[in-house]
């Protein structure tokens, strides 16, 4: 699922080509809102919210999209209008004389008033990338959260932005185990959680390629996350992949046993195959 940086890069680039212009081309495609037509309005922003993306028109509507697992929102010259719109996977098309967003395979879509967005991004924690970043807040609610560190840092009501990849990250480059109870955790070892995760986010919204250890080149992104099975590059030891969480909300977490405390028990210790950059749909190696 992408996370609060690639949301914030994509609201940033919607905004840059759509915002102040007129909409002279509207097709949506969710059953409950195909029959709109906002032609004539005009763009007065796209911001990112967590990871959710909210278009707001100048005539009080905003378009709320959250990307889920495979969305997306591309921007498009009008002159390629015609073959995208003959996509099957097409879920929204919004166009000026100049540029075209284009919304793919997107998980939600709908439009509410612009005075009650709180309605879809209301119960969400502190923006990481956002204008209303709180770090006092968001540590305040991760050490209030019942279940474990790395469950509270994917629960946006806590803090908002935080996926798989960067909880894994930053648990791993702060030597904490994944599935401590978050309220056993010591007020200062939270604090230093929250402004790695922050730094971590902050800077890989300005680069395409996400890292972590700060080299682009694939496979060298990451110190953890979707290398299960290879060796820690701080240890050695090879960086393992189980479930965190409960169901139905339970990910996927990679950490390394001899840097964060052991396994987790949800990780029955069997051998692992290396993996490649499949981050999130990787599985343990279950041996026949």
């Amino acid at each position: 699922m992408p996370e609060g940086d690639t949301v914030w890069r994509t609201a940033t680039r919607l905004h840059r080509a759509v915002a102040g212009q007129e909409i002279t081309l509207w097709d949506v495609r969710f059953p409950e809102i195909a029959t709109t037509d906002f032609r004539g309005a005009t763009t007065t922003e796209v911001v990112s919210r967590g990871k959710h993306v909210l278009h707001r028109l100048d005539n009080g509507v905003t378009m709320h999209s959250h990307l889920r697992m495979e969305g997306q929102w591309r921007v498009e010259a009008p002159g390629d209008n015609g073959r995208w719109l003959r996509r099957a996977d097409l879920r929204a098309a919004v166009g000026t004389h100049e540029w075209t967003a284009l919304g793919l395979r997107l998980g939600v879509l709908e439009l509410l008033p612009t005075s009650r967005e709180s309605d879809v991004v209301g119960h969400l924690g502190p923006d990481v990338l956002g204008p209303d970043w709180d770090a006092v807040v968001a540590v305040s609610n991760l050490r209030s959260s019942p279940t474990t560190i790395g469950a509270a840092l994917l629960d946006q009501r806590n803090l908002a932005g935080v996926g798989t990849l960067w909880a894994s990250e930053s648990l791993f480059m702060e030597k904490v185990h994944p599935w401590t109870a978050a309220a056993d955790l010591e007020a200062d070892v939270v604090e230093r959680l929250v402004d790695r995760a922050h730094r971590l986010l902050d800077t890989a919204r300005h680069h395409a390629v996400q890292s972590s250890t700060g080299v682009r080149r694939r496979g060298e992104e990451s110190f953890v996350h979707a290398r299960s099975g290879r060796p820690c590059r701080r240890c050695g030891t090879g960086i393992r992949v189980a479930m965190i969480g409960q169901a139905p909300q339970e990910r996927t977490m990679f950490y390394c046993p001899s840097c964060q405390g052991g396994l987790g028990p949800t990780d029955d210790g069997r051998p692992q195959r290396p993996m490649g950059s499949s981050g999130g749909r990787a599985t343990p190696y279950r041996r026949a």
